[in-house]
């Protein structure tokens, strides 16, 4: 959410001592087991912040279901800021805005229910939204009966104005709040990483933001005029934090925030950024306007074989494995025991791929996970064509263009 005004089975294993003492001593608030794989859908801020009405969410579900995404996985429309009124009324509840929703809340959360998909909205910890909507700060349980009451599945809690808070304190009150209003409900702590929610965030939440906002563009950082802050592409966010991968697991996840694909990249950066978010088993909530979306854009959001990797149930964030002269390998475990390898040309130049298997011992250390190619042999089937193209007794020749990736599955002969 952009700051207008101003994400093996069982992941704790691989905790620190210290912080994995922090997570048991503090009790489970929320909602567990409702984020078992990382959450697909759609989310409104990426290209209309808070220009948003009940017939663009309704279009938006109607195409989601006729191209194929909702088969492909994708599940939550989730409304971002904007959807509410400048001001609560008398009784200090939340009010939908009766022009951009003239049919009521309830029945818009109906319509997506009865497409087979669920539904989502905002709000945040503060006084105000970051656009200047009500915020919940002082009305957690109240707004949250209010949300159990719209029937909504996912609710999305930003971080704006809110001078003299306690991060973890705010957040658990409210995952407080919503266990306590008796609705199941996908609590998404976006927090920005500021006070470090995947230190304490897995009993409080089923994921957490862990970068500032995110910008279309492959490595850039977008300086907003108003306000000190940024917006980041998506390869800075990738780099902003170091050693957390370890946090994030089943219904725990590093959120990496929402994505960019088909606004305004090249094709070949949206399947880049689209292919790590896959790796780095992040929420894969599509952020660009469906009803203008390209076949390109549309091929690669509905990849089925990197929305597997992404899907995989062991849960496992997928980590750098080399980088030389901008040509960068990424690896990612899977529960089958195979592998999923990713080529990543960071530079502005086209690279050649000369890799040798059976040169590398491919160790993650995090999760004690290991493979050795000259002990194991590997079908390699790469997942953008889509076809086998060989196995780990060959090495593997390649060129690849500018801001592009080979995504390799490894599959054990």
């Amino acid at each position: 959410m952009k700051k207008i005004i101003c994400s093996f089975f069982m992941v704790a294993f691989s905790l620190s001592a210290s912080s994995q003492g922090n997570v048991i001593a503090q009790k489970s608030t929320k909602y567990n087991d409702l984020a078992l794989t990382p959450p697909m859908g759609w989310n409104s801020w990426n290209t209309f912040e808070t220009n948003i009405d009940e017939n663009l969410v309704k279009e938006t579900a109607d195409i989601m279901v006729a191209s194929g995404m909702a088969a492909a996985g994708y599940t939550y429309i989730v409304l971002d800021d904007g959807w509410m009124a400048k001001e609560r009324d008398a009784n200090g509840n939340l009010v939908p805005d009766p022009i951009k929703f003239p049919s009521g809340m309830k029945s818009l959360v109906e319509y997506i229910h009865a497409k087979g998909l669920k539904f989502g909205l905002y709000n945040c910890a503060g006084t105000h939204t970051c656009a200047g909507y009500p915020g919940t700060r002082g009305y957690e349980y109240q707004d949250a009966r209010f949300y159990a009451n719209l029937n909504i599945d996912f609710l999305k809690y930003d971080w704006c104005n809110t001078e003299g808070i306690n991060a973890k304190e705010a957040y658990t009150t409210m995952s407080n709040a919503l266990k306590t209003a008796g609705k199941p409900i996908v609590f998404s702590l976006c927090e920005w990483g500021d006070n470090q929610p995947w230190d304490w965030g897995k009993p409080v939440g089923n994921l957490w933001r862990i970068s500032g906002d995110i910008y279309p563009c492959f490595d850039c950082e977008f300086k907003h005029e108003q306000g000190n802050w940024s917006s980041w592409g998506f390869m800075k966010i990738i780099e902003m934090r170091k050693n957390i991968r370890k946090f994030s697991g089943p219904d725990h996840w590093n959120d990496f925030d929402m994505l960019e694909v088909g606004n305004s990249m090249t094709n070949n950066e949206d399947r880049a950024h689209f292919t790590m978010w896959s790796m780095m088993s992040s929420p894969l909530i599509a952020g660009n306007d469906f009803r203008k979306m390209s076949k390109e854009t549309l091929a690669i959001l509905s990849n089925k074989e990197l929305i597997a990797v992404n899907q995989d149930k062991l849960g496992i964030q997928g980590f750098k494995y080399s980088a030389k002269d901008g040509l960068e390998i990424w690896v990612k475990p899977l529960s089958d025991g195979n592998w999923v390898i990713t080529f990543l040309n960071r530079s502005d130049v086209t690279k050649n791929i000369y890799f040798d298997w059976k040169k590398e011992v491919i160790r993650d250390v995090d999760f004690n996970l290991e493979t050795n190619f000259n002990t194991t042999n590997y079908k390699i089937i790469d997942l953008w064509k889509n076809k086998e193209v060989g196995n780990t007794k060959k090495i593997f020749i390649s060129d690849l263009s500018s801001h592009d990736v080979i995504t390799l599955k490894l599959n054990k002969i």
